[in-house]
């Protein structure tokens, strides 16, 4: 990883809506006295991400990940802080900033419904002015990770959902931005689908260098895709860390399931027994892995089942506690 690729620094984004009454009365109130209410969104919100670099920003419905992607992008203008994306403020220069990231979200398509996807790319390559050799190498290689030529003549409003994603992923990147934005990029996927896009993400940024912000309620997705993690609740950051660090901090620790013919010899960490399992558990990692080599060299062992912590139960732990401190 090299320099900040992403710099968010007191972030505040406060929304403010019309109060509606209701009935004829409250429509002409509405009408003639408006009243406005504010809801903050995001409040103080402040993390680097580094060149090269895949962070998973976490949070439960509501927390204000989407606005955070938002302001980041430059759809949204911050009430407050400052965002720099390759040492550009996005909502001061929109056309250049357009040309230093990409973005999926998954509910949304950037490519024309009625165009097959092909055609798309065509167009928003004249957009990004992508020179045509440029073009052509970098379709290649997309079509290569992601086969899109057995799909690409197809319009969007006929693909199916794994289809548009991948012509989507194609679409953010054919004009070669050093920082994506994910926003939920394989809801509603299956798990081959789900494998494919995850595979594709490891190889833009361990072989590209690019750097990626993932935002998605699927845990399995960020235990197999990122090492760091920062988690919003309440508009705020309640955790910016290492994942290895938020298991050690907030899980409860391991367990290990063994069913064996013979007597073991007096272990460290038995908690008692499942059935016809002896279980042991503990918050040594270390502790763990000699449990197991012991285990392991044993004849008699007929079954070994590794328990780690639950991440969204880890999750959970953190909103439970850090969203106390912050109430």
């Amino acid at each position: 990883m090299g320099e900040s690729a992403i710099e968010a620094r007191g972030l505040r984004k406060v929304f403010t809506t019309l109060v509606r009454k209701p009935g004829l009365a409250g429509a002409v109130r509405s009408l003639l006295a408006p009243e406005r209410e504010s809801k903050v969104a995001v409040d103080e919100v402040s993390f680097g991400v580094a060149e090269g670099e895949l962070v998973a920003l976490l949070g439960p419905n509501g927390a204000g990940k989407s606005t955070t992607i938002k302001m980041l992008t430059g759809i949204l203008t911050p009430t407050a802080g400052e965002v720099r994306v390759g040492g550009r403020v996005p909502q001061q220069d929109r056309i250049a900033n357009a040309k230093l990231i990409g973005a999926v979200f998954g509910q949304r398509t950037q490519l024309w419904w009625d165009l097959p996807a092909l055609e798309s790319f065509s167009v928003l390559r004249d957009i990004f002015e992508v020179a045509d050799g440029a073009y052509k190498r970098r379709l290649e290689e997309l079509d290569g990770l992601l086969q899109l030529s057995s799909f690409w003549n197809l319009r969007p409003r006929h693909m199916s959902l794994g289809q548009r994603v991948r012509a989507d992923l194609a679409a953010s990147l054919l004009h070669d931005p050093p920082t994506v934005f994910l926003d939920e990029p394989t809801i509603g996927m299956d798990a081959i689908a789900k494998e494919q896009i995850r595979g594709f993400l490891r190889h833009q940024v361990a072989e590209r260098g690019r750097t990626v912000v993932l935002t998605t309620h699927d845990m399995g997705e960020v235990s197999r895709l990122a090492k760091r993690a920062v988690l919003i609740n309440q508009g705020r950051v309640v955790y910016d860390g290492g994942l290895a660090e938020l298991h050690r901090e907030y899980g409860n620790g391991w367990k290990v399931k063994v069913i064996v013919d013979g007597v073991l010899p007096e272990l460290p960490g038995f908690l008692g027994n499942e059935g016809e399992a002896m279980v042991f558990g503990g918050e040594d990692h270390d502790e763990q892995r000699r449990l197991v080599r012991l285990l392991l060299d044993r004849d008699d062992v007929r079954d070994v089942q590794i328990h780690g912590d639950d991440l969204e139960e880890v999750m959970t732990t953190v909103y439970r506690k850090r969203g106390a401190m912050l109430a």
